[in-house]
């Protein structure tokens, strides 16, 4: 699916990166300024102003990420949500409707439900996975059928291009929330969707050090649409964020390599473990979305769920005992991280259609040795 131009790890080393004309350096220089000097009135100097509206790193970021994506357009946020939330107000209006995928991400519900709601946006969570479902829950209003494949934490699979299709067919764009996936193993643009949402906080960044979001486009108008509106409302990413993403993707494919590696370890031992109820891990041949994943996706990825047989009080336990893996919130760095969807990342979901079962634990699979992460997760069960 990856054809276009020059190989992945080369875009993400060189797409927007070209060497400082000014001194030769290598790496992109980090614009630490407000403002820039006109050449006259009006006279703007490489079209830069004021850096809410555009910053040299913020650019070499931009291009980047549209480069991987294989979009013609990034924009680079404060955060995933700033992303989300501008994206919502730039194509959704007071009576606008949305479809969402029946176990999306709980800050994604948070702030359809509690914030986009109070401005008169509807919102329905269907199983993406069933078409009939998703076209039963269209309306005429429909602007947005929001995705995400895998979803967060459960790894469930959508198929792209079927829910571009049927989403285009009723007036809709199809967004795709491609975060667990990152551009290295999947690009949606390529199968027929309209945005691609990422929280680069995460495997983009890969160093649990910089939080950000980013839109990317195809579409020329849709593009100028969320440029505006990025500027309008100006919950972009700061120079040093943006250049700490730029750092993170040089070795995102060589670190999703890892991750991936390690995650399947780890999906086999817990499949045979007496503690362990039900394994969720995409690259798993009796994993629902096994077939679809393995259409769309050149490789499975680093993030898996499992449930336990104890119930809540097991996943409380292992969550507790694990010691190379961290226990905190958050994804797709370097280090495992261990968690507990139903009490920290997915708790704004309890008591709602999206809530997630007591007995799950997420793991995010980092780049640690994997005997060792195989050894920790033993004792933690134990």
């Amino acid at each position: 699916m990856d054809t276009a131009g020059p190989g992945f790890n080369t875009r993400a080393i060189h797409a927007g990166q070209d060497p400082d004309p000014a001194t030769g350096a290598v790496i992109p220089p980090l614009h630490l300024t407000t403002t820039y000097k006109q050449d006259g009135v009006g006279g703007l100097r490489g079209g830069y102003e004021y850096s809410r509206s555009g910053n040299p790193t913020r650019t070499a970021l931009q291009e980047a990420l549209a480069a991987l994506e294989q979009g013609t357009t990034g924009l680079a946020f404060a955060s995933g949500l700033a992303a989300e939330d501008t994206l919502l107000r730039t194509v959704c209006a007071p009576g606008s409707h949305v479809v969402l995928a029946g176990d999306a991400y709980g800050g994604t519900f948070r702030l359809l439900s509690k914030v986009a709601a109070r401005w008169g946006v509807e919102h329905t969570p269907v199983d993406l996975g069933d078409p009939e479902a998703l076209r039963a829950a269209l309306r005429p209003s429909t602007r947005v059928v929001w995705c995400e494949t895998p979803t967060n934490p459960l790894l469930n699979i959508a198929d792209i291009a079927l829910l571009a299709g049927i989403a285009h067919d009723a007036g809709a764009l199809l967004v795709v929330d491609n975060t667990f996936a990152s551009p290295y193993l999947q690009q949606p643009l390529t199968l027929g969707a309209d945005v691609v949402v990422h929280s680069t906080t995460k495997y983009l960044g890969g160093h649990s050090d910089v939080v950000g979001g980013a839109l990317v486009v195809s579409d020329p108008e849709l593009a100028e649409q969320l440029a505006f509106s990025q500027n309008a409302m100006g919950a972009v990413a700061g120079p040093f964020d943006a250049w700490l993403v730029l750092r993170g993707l040089k070795t995102l494919g060589v670190r999703m390599d890892r991750h991936q590696a390690n995650a399947a370890r780890i999906a086999e031992f817990l499949l045979g473990h007496p503690a362990v109820g039900a394994v969720l891990y995409p690259g798993l041949p009796d994993h629902p979305g096994h077939e679809i994943a393995a259409k769309q996706m050149s490789g499975f990825g680093g993030m898996l769920s499992f449930r336990l047989a104890g119930g809540e009080p097991a996943a409380l336990r292992a969550c507790e005992r694990a010691r190379v893996f961290t226990l905190a919130e958050s994804l797709g760095g370097v280090e495992s991280l261990i968690e507990h969807p139903a009490r920290m990342t997915h708790a704004s979901a309890a008591g709602s259609p999206l809530e997630v079962p007591a007995d799950l634990v997420r793991l995010s699979v980092g780049i640690e040795d994997v005997e060792d992460l195989l050894a920790d997760l033993d004792q933690a069960l134990g």
